[in-house]
């Protein structure tokens, strides 16, 4: 009798740990899943259709996401208490940044290595990925935390990838329109100016197009994935998970932060390579090749590891 007892007792552990895991999962694919379409809806496109992302992508960084930036910022709630949020993101940068120069070598190219692993995908993924996980405050945060890696980005690009136009690439910030919106949607915030709300909604109704474009951009890229770098693929995507994890460890060690924020850093910190490392490393000439390679897989892979890193990020709640 006690021995059957006992067993039930297990059984009845095995069920609902079964019943979490499949609630999890239904939760987590139901949020991943319209991203992952419109990305499979990109690939799809470009492979079938050959269209040219390029025009659509300088469009969207020029028009529909500075647009996105100035509609969110420009009425979000700015202070001292997005302080602790911005410190983790200046950190999450950084932390993989001071990793990989300790592991430089012939093998890990500080200049090639060092933007993958820093410079994540916080723009066309993680926007969409925290609105939809984490509701409309969480897409407030992740437009702040994609400007932080934008401007930091920038300032690397200028300053450590280019040998000799770090002055000019570093102005070249200020002239970005990203970060123009940024800087007035802060302004207008900060000092409480009234904003015509026409206006205001016609920057919102162009900065709805910027996340679509985004998702169909990074799937239309997917099609460029090549067998050849499959080996620094594979080395990106777990120095990115250790780099990311060590960051996200030291952050929730030093920074006190919002259960909300702590999920958020789990997903920013771990994310895969921003495209626009491929960019910096065409400009600057750091082994554009590899640079793809980590980029493509990097993002590829997510459809594996977001699904884990979500349900982590739901059980710090």
């Amino acid at each position: 009798m006690i021995g059957y007892i006992y067993q039930l007792g297990w059984c009845n552990v095995v069920f609902y740990l079964t019943e979490y895991v499949l609630s999890m999962l239904a939760q987590v694919t139901a949020i991943l899943f319209p991203i992952f379409a419109l990305v499979i809806a990109g690939f799809i496109v470009n492979k079938t259709l050959k269209i040219d992302f390029s025009g659509l992508n300088t469009l969207n960084m020029a028009v529909f996401v500075p647009s996105l930036i100035f509609s969110a910022l420009s009425q979000a709630p700015l202070g001292k208490e997005q302080g602790p949020l911005l410190l983790a993101a200046i950190l999450a940068l950084l932390i993989p940044m001071v990793l990989i120069a300790l592991l430089r070598s012939q093998s890990f190219n500080f200049r090639t290595w060092a933007p993958a692993m820093c410079f994540r995908n916080s723009g066309n993924l993680a926007i969409p990925l925290f609105g939809y996980a984490f509701g409309t405050l969480a897409s407030e945060a992740a437009i702040l935390l994609f400007v932080v890696s934008t401007c930091v980005h920038v300032i690397f690009g200028g300053l450590v990838l280019s040998s000799s136009r770090g002055l000019s690439s570093l102005a070249s910030l200020f002239k970005m329109p990203l970060f123009i919106a940024a800087l007035v949607a802060m302004v207008v915030n900060l000092a409480n100016l009234p904003l015509y709300p026409p206006l205001h909604q016609a920057a919102e109704l162009l900065g709805q197009a910027a996340i679509p474009i985004m998702l169909l951009s990074l799937g239309s890229q997917m099609t460029n994935l090549k067998l050849n770098g499959l080996t620094i693929g594979l080395q990106s995507i777990g120095l990115s998970l250790v780099t990311g994890a060590v960051a996200y460890c030291m952050i929730a060690l030093l920074i006190p932060l919002p259960v909300l924020q702590q999920q958020m850093m789990v997903l920013f910190c771990m994310l895969p390579p921003a495209v626009m490392n491929y960019l910096y490393a065409v400009q600057f000439d750091t082994e554009p090749d590899k640079v793809a390679s980590m980029i493509l897989y990097g993002n590829a892979a997510a459809i594996i590891t977001l699904p884990l890193l979500l349900s982590y990020a739901f059980s710090l709640s």
